[in-house]
């Protein structure tokens, strides 16, 4: 009778002491360290059929080990850490669909303002005249422009239901110019 060899996975436990003080010794730091071990586990199982029997399982889980760290350095250093997020919100785009949407339901509450209050908000918030510039172009005084942009954009935040805290994301300047709210200076 043949007496079958044991099952290499029981004898990985035996390592774990010697994998992580290489593996500090590698990455200088006790939490990277674990998980390098972890990995190291985690692929020896998996690859268990490629240990040859009677071999040192030592070296084989070392060889592991190394191979893992050096691969996620490699990784790294194509990396860039970003901690904060600073690095990945600049390159965040909006998908182009949400500026289409909104400025859909722009045009429809615009277009229900009344003449006088689509021709203030257009001279004022688009066109970037100030309250007596516009005045003067429609013949009014300062205070009606005033009073009309402030009620056409009253209006607009009513029909297109934005709240106080409610606030649009516009791609269009112009649109952009019509909806904020300018100072009364």
């Amino acid at each position: 009778m043949t007496e079958a060899l044991p099952d290499p996975r029981d004898e990985l436990v035996n390592h774990l002491g010697a994998l992580r003080a290489f593996a500090i010794s590698l990455a200088r730091n006790s939490a990277t360290a674990d998980d390098l071990v972890q990995d190291t586990l985690v692929k020896a199982w998996t690859n268990i059929d490629k240990f040859n029997p009677g071999s040192n399982m030592r070296a084989w889980l070392f060889t592991i080990l190394r191979n893992t760290y050096y691969s996620l350095r490699r990784k790294r250093r194509r990396e860039v850490e970003d901690t904060d997020g600073a690095l990945s919100g600049a390159l965040a785009q909006k998908p182009d669909h949400d500026g289409r949407l909104h400025m859909r339901d722009f045009n429809t509450a615009f277009a229900q303002l009344n003449d006088e209050q689509r021709e203030a908000l257009v001279l004022v918030g688009a066109s970037g005249f100030s309250y007596e510039e516009a005045a003067e172009m429609c013949g009014v005084k300062t205070g009606t422009i005033k009073s009309r942009v402030n009620r056409a954009r009253a209006r607009l935040a009513e029909l297109m239901e934005l709240g106080d805290d409610s606030r649009m994301e516009l791609t269009d300047s112009v649109t952009a110019g019509i909806v904020a709210q300018q100072s009364a200076a």
